[in-house]
């Protein structure tokens, strides 16, 4: 259990006071909104876990080139960013439940098209579909975490996240397993959506309806009599003009350039630079993965107690301080340290954004915000290798370092901002 937020903490994380019940479909519903949710990230996380393992095996039957597969992966991204600014949208419309269903089955039945695609451009194609629905259940399923969270009253977001990276690691495992089995890739595909399929049908049923995804006083009427007041998320005019839009992203962004750019650059800089060989290369990537993992098990109960600026804060120092121990490491069991201390650190910055977006600027909040981050991911392999070509590997890996360095110096100054605006609309 969490422990109370300390005065110190109370300005940058608004208490979360439980919202009044509201019905559900309880003849269907089997599991509670906070098992339905972590199934739905657990899931999220398993398919795409899945796909990358088989990319291998992909560019193996389509006879590709290295530039060609990644001209094929761009096209999920595309999908991604296409998807996610348009989610907010439907989330105001249908409620983030209903968004989260439907965007969870297609993600299922869309993992299937990579496969069967038969040459480059319908693979594009297939994975800009994949992206899209993957672009908008992440947005629709994290605002629903926001609606959980505020319905039990405590954090519970960085546990969302948890699932997200436990199924991320079991579809990796698995897939291991399947190729060592030899397996193929359209059976594993096959067999593989249509478990995550029954698994996000039946956690459909107990998310929590629309009306959970406003705060209280956004559904309590005027007077007796009156009309209650619309919904925030009817507003997009506000959404779209909120200052706290473009600063939020902008930690954001920072935040998933360097959870992002650690893992894709780890391997190559345990074998470049390191000079390790065997299976010592992904040992810098399996320690990044699992102290992540275990950070958000933790990172409830660290937000409960210091609060979601004191957190961003000491995310951003230890995360960037671990990237520098890696890069003045110069064998690598400090390496792997720095990497354990990369993983705690940014295990948490995302899922606190994202609640602190989704509390604020519900919905539509969120998928404004989740997309400038997004960019960061995508930003954060090209500029990193344009600086170590032009310098060294250990110079464009500093630009991790100081990306998560500035989320640390600059999360004050946000969250401050964040703080105004809240008592300005109270």
């Amino acid at each position: 259990m969490s422990q109370p937020p300390s005065s110190q903490s109370s300005r940058s994380q608004p208490p979360l006071a439980p919202a009044t019940p509201a019905p559900t479909a309880r003849g269907l519903a089997l599991l509670t909104p906070r098992v339905a949710t972590s199934l739905m990230f657990f899931v999220n996380g398993l398919i795409v876990a899945s796909w990358v393992v088989r990319i291998p095996s992909v560019r193996d039957a389509l006879h590709l080139t290295e530039a060609q597969v990644g001209t094929a992966i761009l096209g999920m991204a595309v999908g991604a960013l296409l998807s996610m600014p348009l989610s907010g949208g439907w989330i105001a419309r249908f409620g983030s439940a209903a968004v989260t269903r439907l965007f969870a089955v297609l993600f299922c039945l869309t993992l299937l098209l990579p496969f069967v695609a038969g040459n480059l451009p319908l693979l594009f194609g297939a994975l800009a579909l994949l992206g899209m629905t993957n672009g908008a259940m992440d947005v629709a399923m994290n605002a629903q975490g926001v609606a959980v969270e505020r319905r039990l009253g405590r954090p519970v977001m960085s546990s969302f996240h948890a699932w997200f990276s436990l199924g991320n690691l079991s579809g990796a495992l698995a897939g291991s397993l399947l190729l060592a089995l030899k397996v193929g890739a359209l059976p594993h595909a096959l067999g593989l959506g249509l478990l995550s399929l029954v698994a996000v049908l039946l956690a459909g049923s107990s998310l929590l309806p629309r009306s959970a995804d406003q705060p209280p006083e956004a559904l309590t009427p005027v007077a007796t009599g009156a009309e209650a007041p619309p919904l925030l998320d009817s507003a997009p005019a506000r959404v779209s003009l909120s200052p706290l839009v473009l600063p939020m992203g902008l930690l954001c962004f920072l935040a998933m350039l360097g959870e992002g750019a650690s893992g894709d650059w780890s391997g190559l800089y345990y074998r470049d630079v390191l000079k390790v060989s065997g299976g010592l290369v992904g040992l810098g990537y399996s320690a990044l993965t699992l102290s992540m993992t275990l950070g958000r098990i933790f990172g409830d109960r660290w937000r409960g107690r210091f609060g979601d600026e004191r957190l961003v804060v000491s995310s951003g120092l230890l995360s960037g301080a671990g990237v520098l121990l890696a890069l003045l490491s110069r064998g690598y069991p400090l390496a792997t340290l720095g990497y354990v201390l990369t993983g705690l650190g940014v295990a948490n910055i995302v899922p606190v954004l994202y609640g602190a977006a989704g509390r604020a600027m519900s919905g539509q909040g969120i998928a404004r915000v989740a997309t400038l981050g997004y960019l960061g991911f995508l930003a954060g392999p090209p500029l990193i290798g344009y600086v170590s070509h032009a310098l060294s590997l250990r110079a464009g890996l500093l630009v991790i370092a100081l990306s998560l360095l500035l989320v640390s110096a600059l999360g004050p100054l946000i969250f401050a901002r964040l703080a105004r605006v809240s008592a300005a609309r109270a």
